[in-house]
């Protein structure tokens, strides 16, 4: 099982960053796919969430309209659409698979928002 993100780096506030997670080794249509963040000294945080088909999301209220996911699944590939970047977003994203007691992580993306 793998999965790896990328589209991370330094952005000024205001900016916008697209990250990408790619899948392999598991049924990826098969799995919830979810978007966290871990900045340093702070707890893991759930930022968005996305149903295995696609239709169902949700976010974190502090990314509300500023941050869309979405799935490809005939690419195996989820995204996250990050929009009006704040400082307070800075962090290390990890993207996750879940279902059931299956659990798999990536190794994170950095996403730096400064000026």
């Amino acid at each position: 099982v793998q999965l790896v993100e990328s589209g991370g780096g330094l952005v000024q506030p205001g900016g916008s960053l697209r990250l990408s997670c790619a899948a392999s080794g598991f049924t990826f249509s098969g799995y919830g796919m979810n978007w966290y963040r871990q900045a340093p000294g702070k707890e893991r945080e759930l930022v968005a969430a996305i149903g295995s088909a696609g239709i169902s999301t949700n976010y974190a209220e502090s990314v509300k309209g500023r941050f869309t996911i979405s799935r490809v699944n005939a690419k195996n590939t989820v995204y996250l659409q990050m929009n009006s970047l704040k400082p307070e977003d800075t962090a290390v994203y990890l993207c996750n698979a879940a279902r059931g007691f299956d659990n798999y992580w990536g190794q994170g993306t950095q996403v730096t928002v400064s000026s």
